[in-house]
């Protein structure tokens, strides 16, 4: 499912890819497209809304 975060370095916008079914909570590391910083994102899948919430923390 595709869906975004916030760079927590730089706070440009990022489009990512949710994988519904690895549960519903996940956390990886994912580089921000504009300024390359790691970020550790934290998805929380809503399986009712079918929406992911994805906050973003450097690493």
């Amino acid at each position: 499912m595709g869906t975004g975060f916030q760079c927590a370095g730089c706070g440009e916008w990022n489009e990512t890819t949710v994988d519904k079914s690895a549960g519903r909570d996940q956390t990886y590391v994912e580089d921000c497209q504009v300024c390359c910083k790691p970020n550790v994102l934290h998805v929380e899948w809503d399986g009712q809304a079918q929406e992911a919430v994805i906050t973003a923390e450097l690493e």
